[in-house]
């Protein structure tokens, strides 16, 4: 099965120029959302991982599904003020400001092995920040892995050094 066969394009949005890869009908095949918790959760695998952290909310959508799927931990890293306990925040730059996730300080601890997930790499901003809250608690990022990559956005440079695997890579606009 080509899972790519499964992402929409949708022109022009959220605005003109951009080329959407909207996931949804993705999550409405059950064999295509199948074969991608597969293949995200093999790579989870292979990298000995023990928790998994991902980035509110489509991120969520895989994120879990893999953490269950190889008997991991889940983390999830929301936006300020949605976590009701002390939590460790970090700040990142958009394209049009500045927002911040956080995880819940008592989430992890030294040396723990972690995949940073989210549904899609586009410049890196919100990965390199989510490699960056599981940095600052002691524990080490295992690898990052997505779905989609737009890789014409640079986002897998500014991951480095770590091990990036993303399930569709898109080489242009």
């Amino acid at each position: 099965m080509n899972l790519r066969d499964y992402i929409a394009d949708i022109p022009d949005y959220p605005r003109e120029g951009i080329v959407f890869k909207d996931i949804t009908p993705l999550f409405l095949d059950p064999a295509a959302l199948r074969q991608a918790v597969d293949e995200l959760s093999d790579y989870a695998r292979m990298r000995e991982v023990e928790y998994v952290v991902s980035a509110e909310a489509r991120g969520f959508m895989l994120g879990g599904a893999v953490a269950a799927q190889i008997g991991a931990g889940f983390i999830p890293a929301r936006k300020p003020g949605k976590l009701p306990r002390e939590v460790n925040s970090v700040e990142y730059v958009l394209e049009y400001g500045v927002d911040a996730l956080e995880v819940h300080r008592d989430a992890l601890a030294g040396g723990a092995r972690v995949l940073v997930h989210d549904d899609l790499l586009a410049t890196g901003g919100t990965a390199r920040a989510l490699c960056g809250l599981v940095e600052q608690a002691g524990a080490d990022v295992a690898g990052c892995a997505f779905l989609v990559e737009l890789a014409f956005l640079g986002g897998r440079a500014r991951l480095a050094p770590h091990d990036v695997r993303s399930l569709l890579v898109y080489e242009a606009e």
